[in-house]
C-alpha cells in the first residue's frame, strides 16, 4: 500500500525518504527541499572564497619575524652567558699570571738583597756564591718560561644540543610556558622523602626526611617535627578542626600548625587508607564490596575524633573527611 507524502496537507503519495529530514516525501516536495540543499551552496561557495583570499593575503611574514625575534632574543641571550664566561677565564688568567710573576719577584727581591748584604759586610763564601749562583738560573728560567710557554688553557668545543630550541606547531588551549613567572624558590627533597604536600592560608606543609616541615609564605622554614611512623598516604588541612591531617597507611595523624604536635587517632575496621579531603558536610558513601556498616563504622571513628578535639570550643561542630578506602583482604 502506498504511502502519502509526510508533508502536511500534502495527499500526493510519496516518492522515496527526504535525506536532510528523514521523512517520506512526494516527488514535488522531494525537489523542493533538494532545490533548498542546493542553495546552501551558494554561501558555502562564497565563505570558501574568503578564506582562500585570506590564505593568500596571510602575513606569513609578521609570524616569521616574531619567530626570529624570539630565536634572536635566545641568541643574545647566550652570547651574554658566553661573553660573561669569557670574562671570568679571563679574570683567572690575569690573576694567576700575576700571581706567578709576584711569586718570581719575591724570589728576585731576596736574592738581590742577599747580594747587597754580602757586598755590604765585604764578606762572603764559596757555598754564597754557589747559592746565589742557583737562585739566579732558576729565577732565569722561570722568568723564560712565563714568556715562552705561558701557561696550559685546555678548551673544549661547545655543545649544542638540537633541543636547546624547539618549534612546534601551537595547539589550541596549550600552556605557554614562556609566560609563567620564573622559578621563585626551590625546596630539596632529599631522598627517603614522601612526594605530598598541602597547604593552609599561612603555611605549607611538606615532609622533608625525616621531619615534617612548615614553610612560611617566602619559603623560609618556621617549624618542623621528626616523622616517626610509616609512609605517608596524603595530607590535607581542616579548616574545622584547625589542624593538618596526615593519613598514614594504617592510621591517621592531626598536626597542630602551632606547637607540631602529632595526635595519633586510631581507627576502628582493619582498612588501608589511600586519600582524603575535608569539607563541612557529612559524606561517606559505601565502598566498593563494603557493606553500609562498615563504612558508617569508619565514619563514626573520624567524628568521634573531631569531637574529643574540639568539645571545649566547638562543640556543635564535626569534621568530614572523605577516606578513600582499599579492601583489606585477611
Amino acid at each position: 500500500m502506498s504511502q502519502s507524502c509526510s508533508i502536511e496537507k500534502c495527499t500526493r503519495t510519496s516518492r522515496g525518504l527526504c535525506d536532510c529530514c528523514q521523512q517520506n516525501l512526494c516527488l514535488q516536495h522531494l525537489n523542493e527541499h533538494n532545490a533548498l540543499l542546493i542553495s546552501q551552496l551558494d554561501p558555502l561557495t562564497d565563505e570558501i572564497n574568503v578564506l582562500g583570499y585570506c590564505l593568500e593575503t596571510l602575513n606569513i611574514q609578521k609570524t616569521i619575524d616574531s619567530g626570529r625575534e624570539k630565536l634572536e632574543q635566545w641568541r643574545q641571550e647566550c652570547y651574554k652567558k658566553i661573553d660573561c664566561f669569557f670574562e671570568q677565564k679571563c679574570q683567572e688568567l690575569d690573576q694567576l699570571i700575576n700571581e706567578i710573576v709576584d711569586q718570581q719577584r719575591t724570589v728576585l727581591n731576596r736574592t738581590h738583597l742577599k747580594i747587597t748584604e754580602l757586598i755590604n759586610i765585604q764578606e762572603t763564601t764559596r757555598q754564597h756564591i754557589d747559592l746565589l749562583t742557583s737562585s739566579i738560573r732558576q729565577l732565569e728560567r722561570n722568568i723564560n718560561n712565563i714568556e715562552q710557554k705561558g701557561l696550559t688553557i685546555t678548551t673544549r668545543p661547545l655543545l649544542i644540543d638540537d633541543t636547546l630550541v624547539s618549534i612546534e606547531r601551537t595547539t589550541d588551549h596549550e600552556l605557554d610556558i614562556s609566560t609563567l613567572s620564573s622559578v621563585y624558590k626551590t625546596i630539596d627533597r632529599s631522598d627517603g622523602s614522601f612526594r605530598l604536600l598541602t597547604a593552609n592560608d599561612r603555611y605549607l606543609l611538606i615532609h622533608q626526611y625525616p621531619n615534617l616541615r612548615l614553610f612560611d609564605r617566602e619559603m623560609n622554614i618556621v617549624k618542623q617535627t621528626k616523622w616517626s611512623y610509616g609512609e605517608i598516604q596524603d595530607m590535607c588541612w581542616s579548616s574545622t578542626l584547625g589542624r593538618f591531617i596526615v593519613l598514614e597507611e594504617n592510621d591517621i595523624f592531626l598536626i597542630d600548625e602551632n606547637t607540631m604536635s602529632i595526635d595519633n587517632v586510631q581507627r576502628i575496621g582493619e582498612r588501608d587508607l589511600i586519600s582524603c579531603t575535608c569539607s563541612d558536610a557529612i559524606l561517606f558513601p559505601p565502598m566498593s564490596g563494603e557493606s553500609d556498616d562498615s563504612t558508617a563504622m569508619v565514619a563514626q571513628t573520624f567524628v568521634q575524633m573531631a569531637y574529643l578535639l574540639l568539645e571545649q570550643q566547638m562543640k556543635e561542630s564535626a569534621v568530614i573527611c572523605f577516606i578513600s578506602c582499599s579492601s583489606w583482604e585477611k
